[in-house]
């Protein structure tokens, strides 16, 4: 049996706020991003994630409890034939909320939430592309190595340089007193 939720809901009653989840989801289904406040964006994700995920699926029984949810037939096509498909290949995650300003009047605080349509890596790709990355820091560091020991190289020869003169210095301050 469904438990409802603890706590104050975002309307007057449960049934208040089943309508305005329900009308933004289909608001968001329509435009693909949203501005509204943190508080509906963070009820709303879940909500809209689960019925991606049944159209997703895009058989006629997830098509009608979709509808259940969402009246506007118009969205629940959308989602279905044009959205749904763009989620193929992602395991969850489709909506984004961004927090934005407060609001001017109340100062209440705002997010954009929004669907994440942007292709996903496969992940062999992404592994491919992590080993490339390893292996040329690698080999920066081995570049970076007989740089470092040419500099050493050339500090230790200038120290013996700057040694040398004083060496020479000596033996004249020596010859000096052996002159008298």
């Amino acid at each position: 049996m469904p438990r409802p939720t603890k706590g104050p809901r975002l309307g007057g009653s449960p049934q208040h706020e089943r309508h305005m989840l329900a009308n933004l989801a289909t608001q968001l289904f329509l435009h693909e991003s949203i501005k509204t406040t943190e508080a509906r964006a963070r009820r709303l994700r879940p909500y809209a994630e689960k019925l991606i995920t049944k159209g997703k699926r895009g058989d006629l029984h997830a098509r009608r409890t979709v509808m259940k949810k969402v009246t506007d037939k118009y969205a629940v096509y959308r989602l279905f034939e044009e959205l749904a498909p763009q989620f193929e290949g992602r395991e969850g995650g489709y909506t984004r909320i961004v927090k934005t300003a407060p609001r001017k009047g109340d100062n209440a605080p705002m997010a954009v939430i929004s669907l994440v349509l942007e292709p996903v890596a496969k992940k062999e790709i992404v592994d491919d592309a992590v080993a490339t990355a390893k292996r040329a820091a690698a080999e920066a560091v081995k570049a970076e190595e007989p740089a470092a020991e040419a500099d050493e190289a050339e500090e230790a020869a200038e120290d013996v340089k700057a040694e040398e003169p004083a060496a020479e210095d000596a033996p004249a301050a020596e010859d000096a007193p052996a002159q008298k």
